[in-house]
């Protein structure tokens, strides 16, 4: 017979959003329970060790969005996080034998910039200002739950008085600090609806300078930089201070799964209830209310309250009777864009790469923070080109990062692991010529990732070699995660590393959709708390604190 618990949450997902959003229920005093597939915690943020000694940050690789107070409320640090700072933070070669650094050490950026033009190292810090000042907006906003504003039809959701009084609050909050923007607010609505290109175009003249800027603009979306909402990822670059600085991002002694944990091990201390290698198989209603949850064993867990940290399309249209949501909110929710054109690389290296541009013996400090293959903007768009027809990027966009430079924990002594995030590489294959291979050639009718991913994998690590000639002959084991790959073993649709892309119509009062983005949904009890709800993607931890907040506002 099957096993039958009763708890005051269940929260679907181990993810870090899982874990925090579990940590500050239980912290309130509630029961809860986490159901994690896994027998790893973390989602995208985890460490797995894929080969002796070799400690893996399989997926999320870097840290900076991550709330302080979340750090503060859960003493993550009492709990083993240590974040490792970067200095430098980027390193950009080019073709013909130059190369840009950047980081934060004084007077690095203007020394670097100045190779390739004066005018652009003397604007430098005015553009980082700009930034700043749109970020120093942005971030409280990212911190909270996000309002509902829009005069949506009552038959869609009925909000009561005290949740529209609060939402006005929000709105004219934002309202003030945009006003105080003063004669930046032009230039800050272009950074969160606008393409990066122009933006760059008009600061910059130097290729080299836009394109390292360019990059960030890019990770993890299937956009150009020339799309519309690719300017808003810039700001990313400024944001957050768990690297120990504003807009410092750092890696996690560990890996990334050592946040995960950090986070479980607050968890367990206050009386989360952790299971792992247990997937849930349905969400149960009775109602129009949630009631529990079961399990792929056949258990099931009662519960007046479910927290979803999967995204809406697997919370709402897989796990949950579809036919119990109004036609509105399910039709929505099938819109939703999970565009995804991302790949992840883990190499295991015998030594860090020498780069032609900067050449070193052992590690670096170029080594320390992201290294970009992608010297031009021509370059990203061209990558970029190739995707948008179905095709892997004949010369993708690779930005690498080498932990095991700062963190002596993660590889066996004198090896490293590279860790490779690649653009663009499209979920959905088209049955067209691949790019610099002539007419003649074709992707194929019937041919999926798993068929082609090894050869793609082979080309990106030939992309590299054009740079650093030791690459190729140094990787030692190599793990490859095609779009697919990340669907099928993070769970995320579309292989979209942000639960849904993070385009201007799905941000904010949008996200997940319209009317809805304040972690409720049509069901009394059943919440989103991951990364498809406001502030989205990245390791924040917001989705789940914010969703915890709104829980137990409903508890009171």
């Amino acid at each position: 017979m099957a096993k039958q618990a009763a708890y005051d949450a269940v929260v679907i997902g181990g993810g870090h959003n899982g874990l925090i959003c579990a940590a500050y229920l239980a912290k309130a005093g509630k029961k809860v329970a986490v159901v994690e597939r896994r027998g790893v915690l973390g989602g995208c943020a985890t460490t797995e060790e894929l080969w002796p000694g070799y400690k893996v940050s399989t997926a999320a690789y870097v840290v900076s969005l991550l709330l302080p107070e979340i750090i503060q409320d859960l003493k993550l640090r009492a709990h083993g996080l240590e974040i490792l700072p970067r200095t430098p933070s980027s390193f950009t070669p080019l073709p013909d034998g130059r190369s840009l650094l950047m980081g934060p050490e004084p007077g690095l950026n203007h020394r670097e910039i100045s190779k390739f033009s004066a005018a652009d190292a003397e604007a430098f810090p005015r553009y980082e200002a700009l930034l700043e000042r749109v970020a120093s907006v942005l971030e409280p906003v990212l911190s909270q739950t996000a309002p509902d504003p829009l005069p949506l039809p009552n038959e869609w959701r009925k909000a009561s008085f005290t949740k529209k009084m609060r939402d006005t609050k929000k709105m004219w909050s934002l309202y003030q600090a945009m006003a105080a923007l003063g004669e930046d607010l032009p230039a800050a609505v272009e950074i969160l609806t606008g393409a990066a290109r122009p933006i760059l175009d008009r600061w910059f003249e130097s290729d080299a300078l836009k394109a390292t800027l360019a990059t960030d603009a890019i990770i993890g979306a299937f956009l150009s930089i020339s799309s519309p909402g690719s300017a808003y990822v810039l700001l990313h670059h400024v944001m957050g201070e768990a690297g120990g600085a504003r807009g410092v991002w750092g890696y996690i002694r560990g890996g990334m799964g050592a946040l995960s944990d950090a986070v479980a091990r607050s968890a367990t201390e206050m009386g989360v209830e952790i299971l792992r290698e247990t997937a849930v198989s349905e969400i149960h209603t009775e109602g129009g209310k949630v009631t529990g949850v079961t399990l792929s064993d056949g258990s099931q867990l009662d519960s007046p309250v479910v927290a979803s940290s999967v995204d809406a399309n697997l919370t709402y249209l897989k796990l949950l009777d579809s036919s119990v949501l109004p036609e509105n909110f399910r039709q929505a929710i099938e819109n939703i864009d999970y565009a995804s054109a991302s790949m992840k690389i883990n190499l295991a290296l015998a030594e860090p790469p020498n780069f032609t541009a900067l050449p070193s013996t052992g590690i670096a400090p170029h080594h320390h923070g992201t290294m970009h293959i992608g010297p031009s903007l021509e370059y990203i768009e061209r990558a970029y080109d190739d995707a948008k027809y179905g095709r892997p990027s004949e010369s993708p966009v690779i930005e690498m990062t080498m932990a095991s430079s700062v963190d002596d924990t993660i590889a066996p002594p004198g090896k490293h692991i590279l860790s490779c995030f690649v653009q663009f590489a499209p979920y959905h294959l088209s049955n067209l010529p691949l790019a610099g291979e002539g007419t003649g050639s074709s992707v194929g009718v019937g041919v999926t990732w798993d068929d082609i991913k090894e050869q793609f994998a082979d080309r990106c690590v030939q992309v590299i070699g054009e740079y650093a000639p030791n690459v190729p002959d140094v990787i030692e084991h190599r793990q490859v995660l095609s779009p697919v790959d990340l669907e099928r073993v993070y769970g995320i649709t579309g292989g979209n590393i942000m639960q849904g892309a993070m385009n201007a119509n799905q941000l904010f009062c949008f996200r997940p959709i319209a009317g809805w983005a304040d972690h409720h949904s049509p069901i009394e009890g059943l919440y989103l708390c991951g990364a498809a709800s406001h502030p989205g993607g990245g390791v924040m931890g917001a989705c789940g604190k914010n969703a915890a907040g709104e829980i137990l506002r409903d508890w009171r």
